[in-house]
């Protein structure tokens, strides 16, 4: 299980006012990259491999 101690989360900039139905991205810890529902911080997070983040990512931004 991956330590998301010093997790910075943030939101998408593209979030809007649709009362909070978002998700939380921390990208500063090493290797990995985690997203949980902004409704449930405290619930559980999805672990990502950097490199598999970044290729979402990048798919997305090609659609």
């Amino acid at each position: 299980m991956a330590d998301l101690t010093g997790a910075r989360w943030h939101k998408s900039t593209r979030s809007g006012s649709n009362g909070g139905d978002c998700v939380e991205v921390a990208d500063n810890l090493p290797d990995i990259v985690a997203v949980r529902d902004s409704k449930n911080p405290h619930g559980p997070a999805l672990i990502f491999p950097r490199d598999t983040w970044r290729a979402f990512i990048r798919s997305l931004k090609d659609q």
